[in-house]
């Protein structure tokens, strides 16, 4: 029948934390259960931890995926630098409208170094050197076409004199074009305004 006071309870424990202490035979019974036990427990142990351990990756492993709005802010940042690309990749430029220069009448100065510049540069002789034709172009040229009229021959000028009068094709109060006629072909002249006063800063055939 079960126990039911206190007493009766605290009997039993005693008779058996008391029982292993009896005897030898009993204590060594205790002892060979109580290895049992701890070897039974430190078996069991093993297969339990690595999947606890296995469950907690995964669980870690979980926590580090990205959420779905994380991957679809991801595709369509990508797709944004890829309209970008498609796009240039660079900002809209504002045009700025060229603004052309107004026309002016020619100037007299202007036309009187073109004549110049052309009498001297149809002016050649076979005792004529290129130095002494140069020194005469150079007064009336700028330095950067200078460095052009240099490598020209002054043999192979396929004229020797103005045949008429000058005639303004374009002019403003900075530069001019200057219609030529020679015994050769017609040139059109090309002067500007600088420091220095009018310089030729080119020319070529009109025909």
């Amino acid at each position: 029948m079960p126990i039911r006071t206190h007493r009766g309870r605290a009997a039993v424990y005693r008779r058996l934390w008391g029982w292993p202490l009896r005897s030898p035979k009993h204590l060594i019974l205790a002892l060979v259960l109580l290895v049992a036990l701890v070897s039974a427990v430190g078996l069991l142990l093993p297969e339990i931890t690595p999947a606890g351990s296995t469950a907690r990756t995964d669980r870690e492993s979980t926590d580090y995926a990205p959420e779905p709005e994380e991957r679809d802010s991801a595709a369509g940042g990508g797709q944004d630098v890829g309209d970008r690309d498609e796009l240039g990749g660079a900002p809209p430029t504002i045009s700025v409208p060229t603004v052309t220069p107004e026309s002016a009448p020619p100037t007299p100065a202007g036309m009187d170094v073109v004549r110049s510049w052309v009498s001297n540069w149809s002016r050649h002789s076979p005792d004529t050197t290129r130095q002494q034709w140069l020194d005469r172009l150079r007064p009336h040229t700028t330095p950067e076409f200078m460095g052009v009229m240099e490598s020209v021959e002054p043999a192979n000028v396929p004229a020797t004199e103005l045949t008429g009068e000058l005639s303004a094709e374009s002019s403003t109060e900075s530069s001019m074009r200057v219609l030529v006629p020679t015994d050769g072909p017609t040139l059109r002249v090309h002067v500007v305004r600088t420091e220095q006063g009018w310089r030729v800063a080119g020319y070529d055939r009109v025909d």
